[in-house]
């Protein structure tokens, strides 16, 4: 399925709105509309190799979804790899690109490689229900980095004891 592009302008400094991409741990405050069960898969939960699992309600096809930020070109791009579906079949994509003018410009793309033809039939019909998650996602990011609030940081279980 995709690519499904979509764009955003956001009215604040293209580092901070790298920097609150980039980091996983404030996520689910931005897309829980869409994914539950949110869990860090690494401690340092920002920048490249930074891992999260969740839950998506989607209607059918990905169930699960884990995406794992692969590159990271400050302040201009990251790349992200993800699996999703049953068995963790699907290859799942994420790129987002930032360009800075009078405001920031988001640019997201998210595409899925279905490897079978039945992951294929699955995924029918879901490229507008993605559409419809991100950008509804987008706004809400938009509005928590141009309101300046800090969001609620999930924390990795047991974290605490691994800085000691």
């Amino acid at each position: 399925m995709g690519p499904i592009s979509l764009t955003i302008s956001i009215d604040a400094p293209r580092e901070r709105v790298f920097d609150f991409i980039c980091d996983l741990a404030v996520r689910p405050t931005w897309i829980d509309h869409f994914a539950g069960e949110y869990r860090l898969e690494r401690i340092d939960a920002s920048g490249q190799g930074a891992a999260a699992r969740f839950r998506v309600d989607a209607p059918a096809g990905i169930r699960y979804m884990e995406t794992v930020i692969a590159e990271v070109a400050r302040p201009y791009r990251i790349v992200e790899h993800g699996r999703g579906g049953r068995l963790d079949r699907v290859p799942i994509r994420l790129v987002w690109e930032l360009q800075e003018g009078q405001t920031t410009t988001v640019a997201l793309t998210f595409w899925t490689l279905p490897p079978s033809h039945l992951d294929r039939v699955r995924e029918l019909g879901r490229e507008r229900w993605w559409r419809r998650r991100w950008s509804k996602g987008l706004r809400r990011m938009r509005e928590l980095i141009e309101s300046g609030a800090v969001p609620a940081r999930l924390e990795v279980a047991g974290g605490d004891r691994a800085a000691l």
